[in-house]
């Protein structure tokens, strides 16, 4: 059974959802990003995705693709992003999934990667724009390293083309809110509510995540009645953004307010005492 298989029935054990939280490697700086992951363990995370910047990400929205170009500006290679996960592995059983792009696993040569992946202490990976059916080899490539292979379904997704998905993925299956980027704002609850309805009926063999939009623990609560977990990224980019970049407190209380940040993602805000 794989870390994430683990996570998983874990959660289930305890009728808890699962929390991913998304992190692009090398923002906002390079020396940043382990201490990062460190202090999103301590909030509870239950699963990472480390982001592997690339130039062109086409299903972001602007935090995350400034964050990725802010990463690319230091120079952060797939070899930073191997060794930052590693060296993460080290200390931490937390689950960690590379999200990406598939050109440059394309480059870096699909069984390389799959290799120096598993070899750094990687569960799995999440490439948006690599459609199921040309998957074969990457599919072949990652299950021989033991990495799951993370696909997607959109609200305009159908039936059977999420039966497909269902049948291609494991670990999970992501459930896109919205028709739009990470960070668009959500659509309206019944059409969300009813588009999860449908994917939970029909995703059999995986967890069922949601994310895309998500900002708030009220947000993650609410979309996630219908699933087994939520994901954010965009809101957790722009609270560490505001952090190093307007705020400037000391580093460990910085590392501090990103630990509560996702405590709050996942408990929502603390009762007030009397």
């Amino acid at each position: 059974m794989s870390r994430l298989d683990r996570t998983f029935a874990d959660l289930h054990a305890r009728d808890e959802n699962a929390m991913g939280l998304f992190l692009t490697d090398g923002f906002p700086t390079p020396d940043a990003t382990v201490p990062l992951l460190h202090a999103l363990d301590r909030g509870e995370v239950d699963f990472i995705e480390l982001g592997m910047p690339f130039s062109d990400p086409l299903a972001e929205g602007r935090p995350i693709q400034k964050a990725s170009a802010r990463a690319l500006d230091h120079g952060v290679t797939m070899q930073d992003t191997f060794d930052r996960a590693e060296a993460f592995r080290t200390e931490s059983d937390t689950p960690v999934l590379l999200m990406g792009y598939v050109n440059p696993v394309l480059k870096y040569g699909i069984d390389d990667f799959c290799r120096d992946a598993a070899a750094a202490g990687v569960d799995g990976l999440i490439l948006p724009d690599l459609p199921p059916e040309e998957s074969d080899m990457l599919t072949e490539a990652a299950a021989q390293h033991n990495l799951d292979l993370v696909f997607l379904i959109a609200p305009n997704s159908s039936d059977d083309r999420i039966r497909a998905v269902d049948e291609r993925s494991t670990g999970f299956v992501y459930a896109v809110s919205v028709t739009g980027l990470t960070g668009s704002d959500l659509d309206g609850t019944p059409t969300v509510d009813q588009y999860l309805q449908r994917a939970q009926r029909l995703v059999q063999q995986n967890p069922l995540l949601v994310g895309f939009g998500i900002k708030t623990h009220e947000d993650a609560m609410r979309l996630s009645r219908h699933t087994d977990g939520f994901i954010v990224g965009s809101a957790l980019i722009n609270r560490i953004e505001e952090l190093w970049d307007r705020e400037q407190p000391p580093m460990e209380d910085r590392l501090s307010e990103i630990s509560a940040f996702a405590r709050r993602l996942k408990h929502g805000d603390p009762a007030p005492t009397a």
